[in-house]
Formats: structure tokens, sequence, C-alpha cells
């Protein structure tokens, strides 16, 4: 049936009424809160180089702490509006759930037990990772089988835990839980011969062989993984504005790098021709009003702290004491897992 001319007119009228309106969404209380406040309030570890740690001038350095930086200054165009709250594994939950923080950037994995009940929804990924183990280079331990009924230090409140009676379960070999409340008291354990060996994600095995010991070259990293750990961001449920603008500040650091959007380079590119970059940099295209911010949200995220790869070669990468390879934190298009969905 064809419509009538006058119908055709009322119809195209609701669409663009819809497509103006749509826009005009609350922002939501945390947006609300974080305004008022004038900082975002965030949730880091306690102290895990690459991650989130205090450096030599006091100052907080690493991958999630870019994150935070990068939020605030896409939401209050100042990246040094930030309060920082170290958190350990136990303490890292309650602190979101109850109002604490407005987000938890500290190596956190995303399970399903975390995810469906527990009153949060982790935003996106911002590094894959996987468990390992460290061990005494004296030891002439190569492979996990030579840990059978070895003596393991581990941290309790973590998957790590989990993972470490499951995967020993699952082959079939008895292992020796060495289970401590607190990290600080589980790395003293393994390094004064308690443990054979100490268990958590590789970053963090990295780092840890990088800061906390006096000669790194006396100890190894087994090259096995016994689990999958993607690690980012979390915040509460209830208020999905904020989940949104979390999870796409994340988005918009890992679509800069593919599109060669570095933080010395976004100034100038915000003439590119690329629409692409048009709508990334908020030059052709407001995506901001869709999330409860300005235009130029992703700009100033960008070059408050540059793209994924900037963050990642400065805190874990190249330029950093951690030398570690990309992997599966490459971008997609180059054999890696990062891929942001499109701005548009």
């Amino acid at each position: 049936m064809k419509s009538s001319p006058r119908k055709s007119s009322l119809i195209a009228l609701g669409t663009l009424s819809l497509l103006l309106l749509s826009p005009a969404v609350h922002a939501g209380k945390t947006l609300d809160a974080v305004r008022q406040q004038g900082r975002v309030t965030c949730g880091v570890s306690t102290g895990l180089p690459g991650f989130s740690a205090v450096d030599s001038k006091g100052n907080w350095i690493g991958l999630d702490t870019d994150i935070c930086r990068a939020l605030a200054a896409a939401v209050l165009g100042d990246a040094g509006k930030v309060r920082w709250t170290p958190l350990n594994a136990q303490q890292r939950f309650t602190a979101l759930q109850s109002g604490e923080v407005d987000v938890l950037s500290r190596n956190t994995t995303w399970t399903l037990t975390r995810d469906a009940s527990m009153g949060l929804h982790f935003t996106a990924i911002a590094y894959y990772d996987g468990q390992g183990f460290m061990v005494p280079k004296k030891s002439r331990i190569t492979s996990i089988k030579q840990l059978k009924g070895a003596e393991i230090c581990v941290q309790s409140g973590t998957t790590s835990e989990k993972n470490l009676t499951d995967y020993f379960r699952a082959q079939g070999l008895k292992a020796k839980p060495v289970v401590f409340e607190s990290y600080e008291a589980s790395l003293k354990a393994f390094f004064s011969g308690r443990c054979q060996a100490y268990t958590t994600d590789v970053s963090s095995l990295a780092s840890i062989r990088d800061k906390e010991v006096k000669t790194p070259g006396d100890y190894a990293i087994l090259p096995e993984l016994i689990s999958k750990e993607p690690l980012g961001p979390v915040v509460r449920r209830g208020d999905d504005e904020w989940f949104a603008i979390v999870k796409w500040v994340v988005y918009a650091l890992i679509e800069a790098e593919e599109l060669g959007v570095n933080q010395d380079k976004a100034e100038r590119l915000k003439a590119s021709p690329d629409p692409a970059i048009q709508r990334l940099l908020g030059s052709a295209d407001d995506s901001g009003r869709l999330l409860g911010l300005d235009r130029e949200w992703a700009y100033r995220a960008i070059r408050a702290v540059g793209n994924y790869g900037e963050i990642y070669e400065r805190n874990l990468g190249s330029n950093s004491s951690l030398k570690l390879l990309r992997g599966s934190n490459q971008l997609w298009n180059k054999g890696g897992l990062m891929y942001a969905p499109p701005i548009r």
C-alpha cells in the first residue's frame, strides 16, 4: 500500500524528532557526582609496576592509571583530576560496590561470577594476560609438571588461587598452595624460600622480577600458561551511562592506535579528510553527545595519555623496564586480539 505524501511527511518528521531527542539522555548519577566533585576516584592496586604503582616522584604510573587519566580528560577536561585509592585484592570489589571509587582500574580478571553476581560491569578488555609460575633458576625447574608436590605461594581472594587448584586437579598432579592474604606477604614468603614457586598473572610476574629482585636473572618464568586472564576497568551496575563512558574511552584509545592518531599528531589530524579520524576527534561528528560528553572527549583522552600502543610501550613494552612483548595485546590487524567497535 502506497503512503500518502502527508503520512510520509509525518513519518519523516517523527524520525527526525527521534534523532534530535535521542542524544538528550540523562548523564547518569556517577557522571553527575564526578562533575560535582571535580574528580574521578579511581581504585588501583597497592603497587604493581607496569599497571599501577607510585614512582620515585610520588606519581601514580602504569597502564591502569593511564586509563583513569584518559577518563578524567574525557569527562572533566583535565587528566590530573584523579583521586587515587589503593586497594588490595580483598578490598577492591567492596570499594566499588559501596561507591568509595567511581571505577576500578586494577589488574582485575573478567569472569562470569564477578560480572553476573557482584553488582558489577566489566567494561572492556585493556590487557590480555594468563597465569604462570616463577621459580628460582637454581631449582632447575623448566616446566609446570616438575612442580608436582611443590609448595606454591599464592595470594588469597584472586583468580590465581582458584586456577592453581583447578589446574593441578585437572592434570592429576598434587601441589600444596601456600595462601597469603596480602600481596606483600606472599612475595616475602617466596623470596625467603618458603615456596618452590610463585604464581600469578605473567605480567605481574615480570613486574615482580623486575622491581622486587636485586638480580632478576636469578629467577625464571615458566613458559606454560594455565588460564585466560582478561583484565580491564570495572564499574557498578545500575548506571548505564557511566558504563558506556568508561567502555568507550578504552575503545577510543585502541581505535586511535589503529587509525594512526597518537598524542603528538592528534591536534594536526583534526583536519584529516579521513571520516573515521574526524569522528574520533570530534572534528566532523559530535558522538560525545550520545555519552553525555562534548565532541572532543576522545581527542582530550588521546592528548592526555596517547593511544593504546603508546600507553603499552611506555608502561609494559619496549620503552619500559619490563620489555614485555605485545603478543595478544597487539592490534587485531597485526595478529593480536585488540579490537575496538567502530566509533560512528
